[in-house]
């Protein structure tokens, strides 16, 4: 029931693209989304869908203005061991904008996780990013830490750690990666490193995206280690449509 509920409502935001078209301005600033549909939904390493047993159908609603304010909301299917882990929203709200006349970029947002059915896994992020264009190749410099207790586990903070660099071609491939390490402190906790590289093209407004996804996880891990198939290496791709 959970699921079919998220997907109306990915169904409903498609539908708001022409009404978006009307109204271009909302509070003073724009509204925007994005749908996904891909074969697994992979977060720092971690298959959110058991091992990819089920695509992932993924939608963004935002708004942003031009002071670079900007609020939405991120939702997908997920599946994992818990049976009541079948939904994740994610509210966020933040602020992006530029280091004076440095080309030196900023982006703060905080994110929410919420989990309809298992509010106990709730959690709360704040998002830091500092980036730089050299030419045609973007870097970007990621320090994320928990704001409460990492995933509801009790007394377990968190801080992710990343780098994500990404070039674009003239003829419009882009070639995308990010390389990081998830900080994971508390009793019984243990961190790990996550990767992945890409390359993705946009047609007809529809944007392909390939990638393959790595971490450090095995069998000995002290959070995962029953579980490690959810780490695996692995290849996505997947199709969205911005508007």
């Amino acid at each position: 029931m959970k699921l079919n509920t998220t997907l109306l409502a990915l169904a409903a935001i498609a539908c708001t693209n022409g009404v978006m078209a009307e109204e271009a301005k909302v509070f003073g600033g724009n509204l925007g989304g994005k749908l996904t549909i891909a074969s697994d939904y992979v977060f720092r390493g971690e298959s959110e869908t058991m091992d990819g047993d089920v695509p992932a159908i993924q939608g963004t609603l935002s708004w942003s203005n031009d002071a670079g304010w900007y609020a939405g909301v991120f939702g997908s299917n997920i599946k994992f061991a818990d049976p009541n882990l079948e939904v994740v929203t994610g509210p966020f709200i933040g602020k992006a904008g530029e280091f004076g006349d440095s080309g030196f970029t900023y982006d703060v947002m905080l994110f929410s996780y919420l989990y309809p059915g298992a509010s106990y896994s709730n959690y709360t992020e704040l998002w830091l990013k500092v980036g730089k264009q050299f030419g045609k190749l973007n870097m970007q410099l990621e320090v994320t830490p928990t704001i409460d207790d990492w995933f509801g586990v009790d007394g377990w903070q968190g801080v992710n750690y990343a780098v994500h660099p990404s070039y674009s071609f003239d003829n419009g491939i882009q070639l995308t990666g990010s390389v990081g390490y998830q900080d994971l402190d508390g009793e019984g906790a243990e961190g790990w490193g996550h990767w992945n590289l890409g390359v993705s093209k946009t047609w007809a407004g529809y944007t392909l995206d390939l990638r393959y996804h790595g971490s450090t996880v095995d069998t000995d891990h002290k959070v995962y280690g029953t579980q490690t198939e959810i780490f695996g290496d692995r290849f996505v791709i997947g199709v969205s449509k911005a508007f």
